[in-house]
């Protein structure tokens, strides 16, 4: 057996070659084979070489969910160039920060955004190339010397010629910049894999893998798992999953629509005859949910044993409702960050918190002076990973120093997410640090009340945030849209929120609003919350 090093676009190519003809990729009406995706990877990896794109070049990824995406990033490993998330979502002054902080080259775009790009001609300096995929558009591709996607590969031969690569390879996350600006994460490809696609499961019958080649004897030809990530490909969770997915040689059902629908959803589940549902939180499950209860016999689901949720709160109350419903479902709930990957898995105990996790070697609690948390003392720290993990932030030295920190000669990442460690040795996750209420001197987690907010069978989602208090500084409001034909005071509010939190998190004011802003991901807008309870006075009595 040749040896090969822990590279994504090595291990692919070896997981291709095992599976040939099986659909590795369906987005809509478009599918393609683990063959067919590994010859086009070729022809655009190709091409990026014929442009001067060099190793560690970052190429940015500027596209909606599209078979396309994952050949692009699967072209850039291959010639061990970066592929660089780009949010649809950015407004003008976003896209020019992470085009520019990223020394993006080049940017493989959808035709539609071609008026985006065109904005910031004459701003930016090393972005010199651009490859659009069409849509059903149609934007000038001339106004950004924009080539066809299709031409270009067409124009290139689908042969491995690569030269070596190396499991030292980057891949940069560019995280969401609710809390600020957009961070780049740096992540080896090694240590991406054992943190976050599936190198350290321990399901298979010979353990967590030992070397990179093994990758491909561990595909059965003969067995197919269809796994759909419904988040854009262009949040970590998703783009993870599908390249989890691809290295396990999974079907990848990518959800096509331009924002979340559960009622396209289901009938695409059924259809593929998909097996494992991955989710981010809340804000997907909850629409699913209430799809299915009213639907409970549209759709033949019976092929479904898995829904997956990470990147989000994933109330219990909502795993519960999905075991109901189908009662031999495996519901699981991870946390982790872009970051830390996947740092453990919610292991059901009740708790005043998220959740818990197993605290070993490689995770614990540590403060911002780094210290590791006692267990058993109350204190709280950061939740923190060791092992494999990121070697920082790109173009940021200063948030690289205040996140990475070297104990005892190891290198730790540090979350965001405040915990403690109990005496049992498991570790409590209450949740961000930089969104808790200090209300009277108690800290109060707004994950831990939205938790029991949304639970109220009138609240359809919820944010809470902290808003001004003459006497104890700052106090719970809960900004909530509600289901259509329902009603709500906070007076009700608070007494079904009484049953599952302490009196004192009680949310003190109700804020209606129309709906809930979120990222494509379904990541909370924490900013826009507090602006709009703010800006609108709360609700004295029922909701109109």
């Amino acid at each position: 057996m040749n040896e090969i090093p822990f590279n994504i676009a090595d291990m692919f190519e070896r997981v291709a070659d095992r599976i040939p003809q099986r659909t590795a990729s369906i987005c809509g009406d478009a599918r393609i084979t683990y063959a067919e995706l590994d010859q086009r990877a070729n022809q655009l990896a190709h091409h990026l070489l014929s442009i001067g794109v060099k190793t560690g070049d970052h190429v940015g990824v500027y596209l909606y969910n599209c078979n396309e995406f994952l050949e692009t990033t699967l072209a850039c490993f291959k010639i061990r160039a970066v592929p660089i998330n780009v949010n649809y979502r950015y407004v003008a002054e976003e896209l020019a920060y992470i085009i520019e902080n990223s020394d993006m080259v080049a940017c493989i775009h959808g035709r539609e955004f071609i008026p985006e790009l065109a904005g910031l001609k004459g701003v930016i300096g090393k972005l010199k190339h651009c490859i659009f995929v069409d849509d059903d558009t149609s934007e000038d591709p001339a106004i950004i010397d924009s080539q066809a996607y299709e031409e270009v590969l067409s124009a290139q031969p689908d042969r491995r010629d690569f030269s070596p690569r190396s499991e030292e390879d980057l891949f940069v996350l560019y995280t969401g910049g609710t809390t600020g600006a957009p961070k780049g994460v740096m992540w080896p490809h090694k240590a991406l894999y054992f943190a976050a696609l599936g190198g350290n499961s321990t399901l298979h019958p010979d353990g967590p893998i030992k070397t990179a080649a093994q990758i491909g004897e561990r595909v059965d030809p003969n067995a197919e798992m269809v796994c759909a990530p419904l988040a854009p490909l262009m949040h970590g969770a998703c783009w993870w999953a599908a390249l989890s997915s691809l290295l396990a040689g999974r079907v990848i059902v990518l959800y096509p629509g331009r924002s979340f629908k559960a009622s396209e959803i289901w009938p695409m589940l059924a259809q593929e005859s998909v097996n494992i549902i991955a989710l981010v939180g809340d804000a997907m499950a909850i629409p699913l949910l209430d799809e299915i209860r009213a639907n409970p016999s549209k759709w033949d689901l019976s092929s479904l044993f898995v829904i997956g949720s990470g990147g989000a709160v994933f109330s219990k109350w909502v795993q519960q409702a999905f075991k109901e419903i189908f009662p031999n479902l495996i519901v699981t709930n991870s946390f982790g960050s872009s970051e830390t990957g996947l740092q453990g898995g919610d292991n059901g105990k009740a708790c005043d918190g998220l959740g818990r996790i197993a605290r070993n070697e490689f995770a614990d609690v540590v403060t911002a002076e780094g210290k590791f948390v006692t267990p058993g003392s109350g204190e709280q720290g950061y939740l923190a990973r060791s092992g494999h993990i990121p070697v920082g932030y790109y173009n940021d030295a200063q948030k690289t120093a205040s996140t990475f920190l070297n104990i005892d000669g190891r290198l730790w990442t540090l979350t965001g997410d405040l915990a403690s460690v109990q005496e049992d040795g498991t570790i409590v996750v209450y949740g961000r640090g930089s969104n808790c209420i200090n209300s009277g001197g108690e800290k109060i987690f707004p994950e831990e009340v939205e938790q029991a907010a949304k639970s109220h069978p009138c609240v359809l989602d919820a944010l809470v945030v902290a808003t001004p208090d003459p006497r104890f500084g700052s106090r719970v409001a809960a900004v909530v849209s509600v289901r259509p034909g329902t009603q709500l005071s906070l007076e009700e509010l608070m007494e079904h929120c009484s049953q599952t939190i302490a009196r004192y998190k009680l949310p003190r004011e109700l804020h209606i609003a129309d709906h809930i802003c979120r990222s494509a991901s379904g990541k909370p807008d924490y900013r826009w919350a507090q602006q709009f309870a703010l800006q609108n006075p709360p609700i004295d009595g029922e909701a109109p």
